[in-house]
């Protein structure tokens, strides 16, 4: 057991700090695949996605949205189910050199929840705002709906409780009790999604299409910029890293 215990020090000693690769690979993830997603809109949004009662409709976007909903709940159960299940009980003895490597991963995964903040509350929502003053709705399942709330909504939903469950499995600065900033700046994004349902609910009664800052469109604003308390974690992990920073990290 001593071996083991000092086999997965010494391979803990050896890790980088800041793994460069899977932080590219991650980026790229989200930048490849929000390109396809971008091609895919640009090919089928004017070709089959101006009449929702004609079948290439419900071909290239009812189906589209079924299948998101099936893979969004899986992985959002994979993941945070994995971070969950493989928590380290025992975080409050980790060594500092370890905790500051944990805290770079954590980055790594803000870095990410970044990247999909910005596909889903300033790409795809400020073009959401050009399609609709360009064409008349006939359904709230337009194709820039089905990307922008159904699709890179939930995707940014997922990675910010991902960035979360990390955080609070793995690192001592988060065990005592709920980050307030981390709260506000992963369930005020979250909350844009219920708000869609009021905004679909709205639309039905009144057409805005030309008045983008229509009151009913105030909650997308609010709880958008309920993102900015990631600057309070910023401020958090800062703290920490100084600390470790003045630790032996051998």
């Amino acid at each position: 057991m001593a071996a083991t215990t000092e086999s997965v020090r010494a391979d803990a000693a050896e890790a980088p700090l800041l793994n460069k690769k899977n932080l590219i690979l991650g980026a790229l993830l989200y930048i490849v695949f929000y390109g396809w997603v971008r091609w895919y809109e640009g090919v089928y949004g004017w070709s089959a996605g101006l009449d929702s009662f004609a079948p290439e409709f419900e071909t290239y976007w009812m189906n589209f949205l079924y299948i998101e909903f099936v893979l969004e709940v899986s992985t959002a159960g994979i993941l945070w189910g994995y971070i969950w299940k493989t928590r380290d009980r025992k975080v409050m003895s980790i060594t500092p050199r370890e905790e500051l490597r944990r805290h770079f991963t954590h980055w790594t995964w803000l870095a990410m929840y970044g990247i999909a903040i910005y596909y889903g509350a300033s790409y795809f929502t400020e073009q959401d705002g050009t399609w609709h003053q360009t064409i008349v709705r006939d359904t709230d399942f337009t194709p820039s709906h089905v990307i922008e709330f159904y699709l890179s909504y939930p995707i940014y939903i997922i990675t910010g409780g991902a960035c979360f469950l990390y955080a609070k499995t793995r690192l001592p600065t988060y065990q005592q009790g709920l980050h307030l900033q981390y709260m506000v700046a992963t369930v005020g994004p979250f909350m844009i999604l219920p708000n869609v349902g009021l905004n679909e609910w709205g639309h039905t009664f009144w057409f805005m299409e030309e008045l983008f800052v229509a009151p009913l469109h105030y909650g997308f604003v609010f709880f958008g910029w309920a993102a900015l308390g990631v600057l309070g974690v910023v401020n958090t992990e800062v703290m920490a890293i100084a600390k470790l920073l003045k630790k032996d990290l051998a």
